[in-house]
């Protein structure tokens, strides 16, 4: 039986700037940036970036499709109810395995959860 999960939005530059103060962790092909909700609500919220650093737009949009993939399938069971995520792309992320890009957003999930 396959669940549909949906994950919240991150739109506001102002939403990024607040996550930004929280923990993060950087691993392989990606940065991820974990903050508490202040809105004290369960709901997951993620949000996606990437630097001109990555190359043109066609890369940028790249790395957070695969990005965004990454956190559909591992933020329902690894990420914390009521705690906001930014996911950074790195030069490395689009050049990795995607299987090794999973592991990654695995490591740095389990890391910031303790």
């Amino acid at each position: 039986m396959i669940t549909s999960f949906r994950l919240g939005q991150l739109k506001k530059r102002s939403e990024f700037l607040f996550v930004r103060n929280g923990k993060y962790r950087a691993i392989g092909g990606v940065v991820i940036q974990m903050r508490e909700n202040p809105d004290k609500s369960d709901i997951i919220r993620v949000g996606f970036t990437a630097t001109k650093k990555i190359g043109g737009a066609v890369q940028r949009n790249r790395a957070k499709r695969r990005l965004r993939a990454c956190a559909r399938e591992l933020l329902p069971q690894y990420g914390l109810a009521g705690h906001d995520y930014v996911f950074i792309a790195r030069d490395k992320t689009n050049g990795r395995n995607f299987e090794e890009l999973l592991g990654d957003v695995k490591k740095a999930l389990l890391t910031l959860a303790n």
